[in-house]
Parts: structure tokens; C-alpha cells; sequence
């Protein structure tokens, strides 16, 4: 499979929906195939919350596997032998987009607590400035999973002549109350760690670990199932021997601990704290006075909508939800409801039937 990733640099700079500029700033994408000649085969994956522009294979050896592997690549429901994938780091984010741990070129300073708040909207504007800058009219398919499908929904509102298909899979059209309530106890958690600085932590070369650990060990729970956790770890004791930490009695607390140790080394918490509040703040028919129907009343475009049985972050019925409103305003809708045990998290595992419906989608 060809593998591309290159940061691409936007001079023109980018004005936000908060009011505020970044005058300059960077996206880290990563490409799969290859465009072909007319540029009507590029399918864009749009991340969820702590994904990256990483999203099939490996660029190098020490690479992890992309966090969607399971669907893209040759022969795969997204198939690399036929299209020309992309997948950008959001901004905002720490995976080489422009974000807080960046160099604000303004200042010769890290941006820290003086980075802008972004929206979902400023990630579709971004990528639509990214789609320009690589001369691709239309997309094939614009689609992404929890956060990454409120954008590929966003791009089928904003931009309704510069794609042909979105799916959005475990996704909302906004947040509930309950999503808001368990991101602000994460956000929290960052805030209150000794180590967090106000957010200009970076100045004192330090990370507040212990509370971007806590916010990740809830942000897990909420993306399990009750079902998946029972059957994975049950009331299980863990064994001495591969304890993460030392007071831990069940397995389940281990997975817990080792997941959130993990998280903490790699992500940055200024960008935890950036990227839920977008996900909190998206409302899709804001602009229409909670009119989902007439916001969505201008899509062109052919969507699919996937929710599972067991998520509770975003359960079926927020995915009946824009099914419902798109086919009252006569805009192509399916909705399916599949099986998928892991919860929030099924939309990153490949089943026969989800592989099958993605790829019929894309081909048809």
C-alpha cells in the first residue's frame, strides 16, 4: 500500500468560529493509493477524539498500526487499490497539527492556554482548505466514527456540492447533558492536577499526568459496554506478576490504570481539554434554532448512519435521530443498528456485516 505523511503548511491562516485567527498553521496528513486522473476517488476519514492522521498500516517500522486498519487498505471495505485515502490530524490536536504544544509563530513561545478554542466546524474548514490545497473537487466519501462522523456530518451540511457520500457511524448531531457532565469531570480532573499550571505547563517542563490518566480511565468506561466488561475482565482478581500499579485488586482496574499511564505519555492535556469542548459544543442545527430538519434540508449528499446496540455514549437512538430528520426533508438516509460488543468502541472493530455494508456503501 502506498503510504504518504507530510505536514502541510496553510499561510493564508485560518479564521475560527470563536472569532478568534491563527494566522499560520500546520496539518499532519497521511495518504493511502493513489489519486486517479479525473481526482473522483478520494474518500477522506475524519478522526475520533484521541485518533490522529495515523489511520491504516505503519509509515515505519516503529509505527503502531492505524487505529482503522481493520478497514482500510487493499482489498479492505475502504480499499487502497481503488481509492486515494486521506486522514489529517485535527487542529488542535498533538500529533503534528498545529495545536497548544505548538510554537505560536507570532510569539516564539508555545501556545499553551493562549491557543484558540476550535469547533467541529473549524476541523471541517481546515480539511476543506486541505481538500483545496490537493486541487480534489469532490469527495468520493467523507466518513469517520464518534466525533469523526459529526464532522463527515458537518462536511454534508458546510460543503453539501464537495462530496458525494458521508457516513457517520456512532455518532449524534450534538452531545447530550450526560456527554457534556462526563467530559467536564475529565476536564476537571486535568484542571485540578498540580502539574496542569493554568495550562502553561510546558514552562515548567512538567505534565500533569495524574489527571489527564484519571480523565482517560473515565473516558474508557464510557466507551465500553457493560456487557464487554463484564465478559473481559468480570470480578476477576489480577495476578501479581503484570500489576500496573501496586494497590489494584481486579483486572478491571489494571486494564483501567494501564490504559490511562499509557494515554498520559502520549497525549497532550491542553488538547484533551480543547478537543472535548468541541465535541460538547457541536450542535448541528444551532444555526437553525434547533431545527435539525431544515439544517439538514440542503445535504446533497447520500448518507449512511451506524449506530450499535451497546454504545451509551451515543446509544441507536441519536443515530435514528438524523435518519429520521434527513428522510422528513427528503435528503437519502439509511440508518443500521448492528451488533457490535465493545460498546462506543465497535465502530473501530471490522465485523463481516460492517465490513460488507461499508463497502457496498462506497461502491454503490
Amino acid at each position: 500500500m502506498k503510504t504518504e505523511r507530510n505536514l502541510i503548511h496553510f499561510e493564508s491562516g485560518i479564521d475560527l468560529e470563536s472569532g478568534s485567527r491563527l494566522n499560520k498553521f500546520d496539518l499532519m496528513v497521511e495518504t493511502y493509493g493513489n489519486l486517479n486522473k479525473d481526482k473522483s476517488n478520494g474518500i477522506l476519514i475524519c478522526h475520533a477524539f484521541s485518533g490522529n492522521h495515523h489511520a491504516a498500516g505503519k509509515f515505519s517500522a516503529d509505527d503502531p498500526i492505524g487505529w482503522w486498519d481493520q478497514i482500510i487498505g487493499p482489498g479492505k471495505s475502504i480499499d487502497t487499490n481503488k481509492y486515494f485515502v486521506v486522514c489529517s490530524n485535527n487542529l488542535g490536536g498533538c500529533s503534528g497539527s498545529t495545536g497548544p504544544s505548538s510554537v505560536n509563530p507570532d510569539t516564539g513561545e508555545i501556545y499553551g492556554k493562549d491557543f484558540p478554542i476550535v469547533s467541529v466546524e473549524d476541523w471541517v474548514q481546515s480539511q476543506k482548505m486541505l481538500t483545496d490545497y490537493l486541487n480534489i473537487e469532490k469527495w468520493h466519501l467523507v466518513v469517520g466514527g464518534s466525533i469523526g462522523g459529526m464532522q463527515a456530518l458537518q462536511w454534508s451540511i458546510a460543503f453539501p456540492d464537495s462530496l458525494k457520500k458521508a457516513g457517520i457511524f456512532a455518532a449524534a448531531a450534538k452531545s447530550s447533558t450526560q456527554n457534556i457532565a462526563m467530559n467536564e469531570v475529565a476536564r476537571e480532573s486535568i484542571r485540578k492536577d498540580k502539574d496542569f499550571h493554568g495550562g502553561d505547563y510546558y514552562k515548567h517542563n512538567v505534565k500533569p499526568k495524574n489527571g489527564l490518566k484519571t480523565a482517560r480511565m473515565l473516558g474508557h468506561i464510557t466507551y465500553l459496554s457493560e456487557k464487554h466488561m463484564d465478559h473481559k475482565f468480570g470480578r476477576k482478581f489480577q495476578d501479581e506478576e503484570s500489576r500496573v500499579a501496586g494497590d489494584v485488586d481486579y483486572q478491571v482496574e489494571n486494564y483501567l490504570q494501564y490504559k490511562g499511564e499509557k494515554f498520559s505519555d502520549l497525549f497532550d492535556a491542553n488538547s484533551y481539554i480543547l478537543m472535548t469542548k468541541a465535541m460538547d459544543d457541536y450542535d448541528a442545527s444551532e444555526g437553525n434554532s434547533g431545527d435539525l430538519e431544515k439544517t439538514l434540508s440542503s445535504i446533497k449528499a447520500k448518507l449512511l448512519v451506524i449506530g450499535f446496540e451497546s454504545d451509551w455514549l451515543y446509544p441507536p437512538q441519536r443515530s435514528k435521530e438524523i435518519q429520521l430528520a434527513a428522510m422528513n426533508v427528503n435528503v437519502e438516509c439509511s440508518c443500521l443498528i448492528l451488533y457490535g460488543k465493545q460498546g462506543h468502541d465497535s465502530f473501530l472493530f471490522a465485523s463481516k456485516r460492517y465490513e460488507k455494508i461499508i463497502k457496498s456503501f462506497i461502491e454503490s
